[in-house]
């Protein structure tokens, strides 16, 4: 059986009325939710007492923020109406497992009689450690590392939500020169901003430091003409403003790699060389990705004296780049030598 939703007391009726639901966060732009609405119609079918709620994520973002949907597709699995697993992205492999093992807490024994080992596996849910939540400094540091700073889901060319993307069209149609950071890359800046600002959903948009508003605050500035008047409030960049825009940039963590991609998905050998070594010792470190912004690509090179990418950075201060980061790696002095510099 499957629901569509437009509010969460719809939802929470059916989690009360049905003890095994899987919902699934879909948006309309991200074709890979239509083909998994197919396996899960596939699955009911299979399954009879699987129920499958259909939440459009857009249309209800508090409902989305609660589940913490991040991206589409996303799917929770509810057993009696409590949160038992979670599914990101567009495995039907991985959804089909994952429904199915739902499905086969309806038919697990009430007397208490001990399940098999396999079969505890297959139905056990997956828990998700909380990410560290960014800390106020470091969020701080962020938010004024451009006059106007746009935290989004995914990249100004490639949004990942529909929101961030509406945003993104109204800042370039007044000519904006602004500045992003991938929220979804960053777990502890996403719940962590949302205290900072006290603003629950994102995009969140930010002027000289002071948050302006979310989506529809932008663009009911930008339907009115008042956008452009709202950002000159930044004022632009001159040479001073942009040195201090990079200094932020290189201490927005104690150890800051500027890279090409992202730790998941480097765009380079060299940057998944670094990723790597620095993962080998245990190290948390921050990135950014240059290739997110040619400005900031072309003078971050001036900026530390070094022409190439990835640069790592340990309390602001250059370390080096993949040759000077391998080599520490391969005589076992990385770890060491980060830990004085943080000292």
């Amino acid at each position: 059986m499957v629901f569509n939703v437009a509010s969460e007391k719809e939802l929470q009726h059916i989690l009360r009325a049905h003890p095994q639901t899987v919902v699934h966060f879909w948006a309309r732009w991200c074709e890979p939710c239509a083909f998994l609405d197919t396996v899960l119609e596939a699955i009911v079918s299979d399954a009879p007492s699987l129920a499958v709620v259909r939440v459009e994520a857009e249309e209800l973002p508090e409902l989305s923020e609660r589940y913490d949907v991040s991206v589409v597709p996303y799917f929770a699995f509810f057993k009696d109406g409590q949160l038992v697993d979670t599914l990101e992205g567009a495995s039907a492999a991985d959804l089909s497992s994952k429904a199915l093992a739902l499905g086969a807490r309806a038919s697990m024994p009430s007397n208490g009689t001990p399940a098999t080992d396999a079969a505890v596996a297959a139905i056990a849910p997956v828990t998700k450690a909380a990410p560290a939540v960014a800390g106020d400094e470091r969020l701080r540091v962020l938010v004024q590392r451009s006059p106007i700073m746009l935290f989004m889901k995914g990249s100004p060319d490639a949004p990942q939500c529909g929101f961030s993307a509406k945003v993104v069209a109204a800042l370039r149609a007044v000519g904006a020169d602004f500045d992003s950071f991938d929220i979804l890359g960053d777990a502890g800046v996403r719940q962590g901003l949302k205290a900072y600002s006290n603003w629950p959903t994102f995009p969140q948009l930010y002027v000289a430091g002071e948050l302006l508003g979310g989506c529809d605050i932008v663009l009911e500035l930008a339907a009115s003409g008042e956008l452009a008047a709202e950002l000159a409030a930044a004022g632009a960049p001159g040479d001073a403003d942009r040195t201090a825009q990079l200094t932020a940039l290189v201490n927005s963590s104690p150890i800051m790699l500027v890279m090409k991609g992202t730790p998941e998905e480097p765009r380079c050998g060299f940057s998944r060389k670094v990723v790597d070594a620095l993962r080998s010792t245990g190290t948390a470190f921050g990135t950014f990705d240059i290739l997110s912004d040619q400005d900031v690509r072309a003078r971050l090179k001036e900026y530390s004296n070094w022409p190439t990418y990835p640069q790592l950075y340990v309390k602001g201060q250059l370390l080096g780049g993949c040759d000077i980061v391998l080599e520490m790696a391969a005589d076992g002095s990385l770890k060491e030598t980060i830990t004085e510099m943080l000292a």
